[in-house]
């Protein structure tokens, strides 16, 4: 631990890169402490009905802070505050990196709530198919740095920043004996495979939070094809949310490059070839063109 004593924690959760913290809570008023690991976001956005004064003082280590077309850099001692909050930020840390964030209006529930239900959905995806999680840590990681490349705002970021982590987690309603098949899929294996992406949306629907719902339609949306003759909704062109456009693109480079029972990975170079053939009819052409930009960081991670 750095600048807070842990004992002065009344309540703590975690997720992967993140502890938070509750350290008082008084009249509506929280005090919480952050611990974000190098590269590791957390976010704030306007909600209605929601006017609290939302303060952060960074205590070691350094943010970046991103929001609409703009971006700056915070470091230890600096402060921000909004009162209240009404544009999508993004933090992003650089370095391990503390802060105090304060909130007029009690906040902590919302977050024990939401990183409680992520990890119970992480876990329940690894202990059904250990392929998966991993997948998804990958397609998290590339989604992001594509999303960047091209600009997307910050509400954008955020929600790839969830639905490509979990973009596979309406796997959790496939059949075991369909997802872990070791051979090809018959036609009615396949079609209850290709509800996952329907059943995720409803997963994380079904949870509540308004980020989830958000996050859920991209994540239904990340098998359709640029063409039109993708699954479940046949969506074509522009009516494909480019947050899924950037999933889909990268979901079938990692699986393409990934060994699995039924098929070997072929090499990263043919994987380039493939997504490049495929441009405009699976593909969306302008996430084909800043992927295939980014070869040679892809290639690093």
């Amino acid at each position: 631990m750095g600048k807070i004593n842990e004992d002065s924690f009344i309540e703590t959760v975690h997720m992967k890169g993140l502890q938070i913290s509750l350290i008082a809570s008084g009249d509506g008023t929280e005090v919480i402490y952050h611990k974000l690991e190098d590269q590791a976001m957390w976010g704030i956005e306007p909600q209605e009905g929601w006017d609290a004064m939302e303060y952060l003082h960074v205590l070691s280590g350094q943010l970046n802070i991103k929001y609409s077309n703009e971006e700056r850099t915070i470091k230890e001692g600096d402060s921000f505050f909004k009162i209240p909050v009404e544009h999508h930020y993004i933090f992003q840390a650089i370095g391990v990196t503390e802060f105090l964030y304060v909130s007029s209006q009690p906040i902590f529930h919302y977050y024990s709530k939401a990183t409680k239900q992520l990890m119970e959905l992480s876990i329940s995806i690894e202990e059904k198919d250990g392929y998966t999680v991993d997948h998804c840590q990958r397609i998290n990681k590339l989604s992001m740095i594509v999303g960047e490349a091209m600009d997307l705002n910050t509400k954008q970021l955020k929600g790839l920043n969830i639905a490509s982590f979990l973009h596979d987690v309406g796997k959790l309603r496939v059949p075991l004996e369909v997802l872990q098949k070791p051979g090809k899929l018959n036609h009615e294996e396949w079609e209850l495979m290709k509800q996952h992406s329907r059943h995720g949306r409803e997963i994380l629907e079904e949870l509540g939070l308004t980020f989830l719902k958000e996050a859920g339609k991209i994540v239904e949306q990340h098998h359709e094809r640029f063409d039109g003759k993708g699954y479940p909704n046949g969506l074509s062109g522009e009516d494909i949310l480019i947050e899924a456009a950037i999933i889909s693109v990268v979901d079938s480079f990692d699986a393409m490059t990934t060994n699995r029972v039924y098929q070997k990975a072929r090499s990263k170079e043919e994987a380039f070839n493939e997504i490049l053939r495929c441009k405009g009819t699976m593909y969306h052409p302008k996430v084909v063109d800043i992927f295939l930009a980014l070869k040679n960081k892809i290639i690093e991670i």
